[in-house]
């Protein structure tokens, strides 16, 4: 894709992972609107179009920017996680022919969209965050190869992990958890080592600085 765009807006697309095989629907269609509808009015700052149901198991949004679009897919990944509920994201860039719509995601169209689309129709195996950005193949190809760690590192967690690790990556301290659940110190560093915190928390913080990178210069 070629041309410079004045305004471009981070795109966030996603849809649920076997939801065709759910034992119970309508549960699991409720706990995603309520997930979608959370992440809505907590980032109510950022969104410029909010995150839409397309489908029944299917939804979109613009978001400012790609590094805030990314952080609102890892934040509404874990809460989904937290209920069960497997779901697969594309993180990319678009530019509109047409007016924002700031009630709902829909009736859009612009450079980037059609594409975000595509690679979520793809449905790459196992991967959970794909990314998809204007004149940066190798900056994209990079995203995508960590995108694809993270996916593996995140089937790896139990439920406790996955719990414990959420809590960190939204600013709690290892004291803090370990009062809350009444444990020591050391039983928060097992589990957190356990579930590769670590490695986890460096290749988000690399996708993040990527994308304000692009950000900073008016890419997104």
């Amino acid at each position: 894709m070629t041309g410079h765009f004045d305004t471009t807006y981070g795109v966030l697309m996603g849809d649920l992972v076997r939801s065709e095989r759910a034992p119970a629907p309508e549960a699991l269609h409720d706990a995603f609107n309520r997930a979608v509808a959370q992440e809505n009015r907590r980032h109510a700052d950022v969104i410029v179009s909010p995150l839409t149901i397309t489908l029944g198991d299917e939804f979109q949004g613009l978001v400012a920017t790609l590094e805030d679009t990314a952080r609102l897919a890892r934040r509404l990944r874990l809460g989904l996680l937290a209920e069960g509920i497997d779901c697969r994201f594309v993180i990319g860039q678009a530019a509109l022919n047409t007016p924002v719509n700031p009630e709902r995601a829909w009736n859009m169209m612009g450079p980037g969209l059609a594409r975000a689309r595509e690679t979520l129709e793809e449905k790459a195996h196992g991967l959970t965050y794909r990314f998809t950005l204007f004149e940066a193949p190798m900056t994209e190809r990079l995203l995508n190869a960590i995108g694809a760690g993270l996916s593996v590192i995140e089937r790896g967690w139990t439920d406790r992990q996955r719990a414990d690790i959420a809590d960190l990556i939204e600013g709690q301290g290892v004291d803090e958890i370990a009062a809350r659940r009444g444990v020591t110190r050391h039983s928060v560093y097992k589990v957190r080592s356990a579930g590769d915190y670590d490695a986890y928390a460096m290749q988000w913080a690399a996708v993040e600085a990527a994308l304000a990178g692009i950000d900073a210069e008016g890419g997104a």
